[in-house]
């Protein structure tokens, strides 16, 4: 099951039924045991380990030390065969933790493209992380946590298990978010509050002038107009007719369970 283009070490212990792609490399002392799926050009460098039944995509880099589907921190967890998926050209750095999901959710705990996961982060049960994330040193994202595409954690904050963190959001440096994070809002602090669109975020990646406008007035509306949430609802709805990235912000206010940060 381990194409023949890949490098194995030597010193490096892949367990009978692992699959294995064309062109991996794997360096010395990593351990991967037999349900692994890893995919072509993933690079996984010395004394990582991957366990349980484990699919990585293409082109990925992980670095020491990173385990990747070892048994979650779920008291309820009983050894179920629970999974991780994670998908393309993701950098995994040192000693980031992904763990299995667990029946009581989803069971598994995904990762998609193109994010950048640095060192020691913490990945817990049933996390979904989507696309061009950027989750920074020592952050922790408990059990059951969704971050949506080219949000930003950065380091050193907690995300508290069963909350979201919208699309484009950014959560500043050492906060604590235990509600959930509107698409596109600047958060931080312990715990955190908003300060804001996360303009920087917004222009790099392409929103043009009349749609972070359109934004800013949702985000006015949402916290600066007195309204309540089902006052404000109606009003979103009304500007996302012209606006669709005004929908997600929505979205989240409509399905929020444990409420959105003030």
């Amino acid at each position: 099951m381990i194409h023949e283009t890949a490098q194995i070490h030597p010193a490096a212990v892949v367990e009978e039924g692992a699959k294995i792609g064309a062109n991996v490399t794997v360096g010395p002392f990593t351990y991967i045991t037999g349900n692994v799926e890893i995919g072509e050009g993933t690079e996984v460098m010395s004394h990582v380990v991957i366990k349980g039944h484990t699919k990585i995509g293409k082109d990925n880099r992980i670095f020491p030390h990173a385990v990747i589907g070892e048994e979650n921190q779920d008291k309820k967890y009983g050894g179920e065969d629970t999974t991780v998926v994670i998908g393309d050209r993701n950098v995994i750095r040192e000693a980031v933790q992904v763990h299995r999901g667990t029946v009581q959710d989803k069971a598994t705990t995904v990762i998609g493209d193109d994010n950048l996961l640095c060192v020691n982060a913490h990945i817990a049960h049933d996390v979904i992380v989507g696309n061009h994330t950027h989750i920074g040193n020592n952050a922790i994202l408990g059990g059951h946590v969704t971050v949506g595409d080219y949000a930003g954690v950065m380091a050193l904050s907690a995300i508290h298990p069963f909350c979201s963190v919208g699309s484009y959001a950014y959560i500043g440096g050492c906060s604590a978010v235990v509600q959930d994070v509107l698409p596109y809002v600047l958060a931080q602090g312990n715990h955190a509050t908003p300060y804001g669109l996360n303009l920087v975020g917004l222009k790099r990646n392409g929103f043009e002038k009349p749609e972070l406008r359109a934004l800013q007035k949702a985000y006015k509306e949402i916290y600066r107009s007195g309204k309540t949430m089902e006052e404000v609802k109606p009003a979103l709805a009304e500007m996302a007719k012209e606006f669709a990235s005004i929908e997600p912000m929505l979205a989240m206010l409509e399905s929020t369970e444990r409420g959105i940060i003030r």
